[in-house]
């Protein structure tokens, strides 16, 4: 196995994103970035959409676990989450 090691840097969020909903949510949604947040998570992801409706809610995104079939809804943050955003 051979591969680069590098240190990790600190980095404001809000540098590389300037906002969560026009920014950060459609870079999460790619393929590549949506299987990554699966592997660690431990579910294979399937990206339905995003900014979608559920309910009297909005998802950020709004995926399928291709396994199951069962829908995943991430609600990313890039701030601290507070009551308005757990559901």
């Amino acid at each position: 196995m051979s591969g680069t090691l590098g240190k990790l840097e600190k980095v404001d969020l809000r540098n590389i994103w300037q906002t969560e909903a026009s920014d950060f949510t459609p870079w999460l949604a790619q393929e590549e970035n949506i299987e990554l947040l699966g592997e660690a998570i431990g579910i294979e992801l399937e990206v339905e959409g995003t900014e979608q409706d559920v309910g009297p809610f909005r998802a950020d995104i709004l995926c399928k676990n291709t396994v199951s079939g069962d829908w995943v809804l991430v609600e990313n943050q890039l701030e601290r989450t507070d009551h308005v955003h757990l559901g």
